[in-house]
């Protein structure tokens, strides 16, 4: 079930069993560490717990790498389309794939999430909400507070009034949040904060991303710079090469803003209809 208000979309979803495993299948890489508009993110939904009457949650490591992993994907492979909802997850990882919609629910996939990727043997429940423009938690948190659904699930009210939440899970990048809940603590302790010396980890990067508009990809140098020569003769003097370890592409252009990027891209789609968007 979800809930639509402006540009922003909230899905509460259950995952209900996990049975109770070995401590310790899976632990969450040691390079993982937690960004400080998550723990904003964290500090905002205690405080909403707080003036409620309830106890803050404190932080669960496993939940938030699932949390992260989860926004991550559906940034990067956009399970999320046609009938899929914010749920879903791709085959781009090492999970089980699955679309999750009203009407076809696969519960097994959802439930087994925490399972798949961490120790977290216990049930895990998940509060994902998109937005078109840049996440912004400050909006983000005015939303829920005024959201029956979403103010009802952080407090366990009405249809969670039978759950008692023991910790939780953040996970956010530039267009997505998921924040889980689960029912008993994590044996495997709280999140680490990033500092600015590991800036430089693309795991831990602020939440801060450059897009491109990517035209194609060549197998060389050589073929690239042709292209790129074609390209800005036909006008896209911003137009350049962006590398990798593995790929070598032609962009458009490259910039912070998502929408203009997302524009450019409707603008030309007809005319290149290779375009596509990348982030980094």
């Amino acid at each position: 079930m979800g809930i639509q208000k402006g540009r922003f979309y909230f899905f509460g979803l259950i995952l209900i069993w996990l049975p109770v495993l070995l401590y310790g299948q899976k632990k969450v890489p040691s390079s993982y560490c937690l960004h400080p508009v998550e723990k904003q993110l964290a500090d905002s939904i205690n405080h909403i717990r707080k003036i409620h009457g309830k106890k803050a949650l404190p932080l669960s490591v496993s939940l938030c790498y699932v949390a992260r992993t989860h926004v991550n994907d559906l940034l990067k492979h956009h399970p999320d389309t046609s009938i899929c909802n914010l749920s879903s997850w791709s085959n781009k990882g090492h999970w089980k794939p699955c679309c999750y919609n009203r009407y076809v629910t696969n519960h097994e996939c959802m439930w087994r999430k925490p399972k798949e990727l961490t120790s977290y043997p216990y049930r895990g429940y998940e509060m994902a909400a998109y937005s078109q423009d840049t996440m912004n938690i400050d909006s983000i948190i005015a939303m829920w507070e005024v959201s029956p659904e979403a103010l009802s699930m952080i407090l366990t009210n009405g249809i969670w009034e039978k759950k008692s939440w023991a910790c939780m899970g953040i996970g956010v990048n530039s267009h997505y949040i998921s924040v889980w809940f689960g029912q008993r603590a994590d044996r495997a302790g709280k999140p680490k904060m990033c500092h600015k010396s590991s800036k430089n980890n693309k795991e831990n990067q602020a939440i801060t991303h450059g897009y491109y508009l990517i035209y194609g990809s060549f197998p060389n140098q050589a073929s690239a710079t042709r292209a790129l020569k074609q390209i800005k003769a036909k006008g896209f003097k911003k137009a350049g090469i962006l590398k990798s370890k593995k790929h070598i592409r032609v962009y458009l252009y490259h910039s912070s803003n998502f929408q203009f990027i997302k524009k450019e891209r409707q603008k030309w789609k007809k005319k290149y209809p290779g375009l596509w968007i990348l982030q980094e």
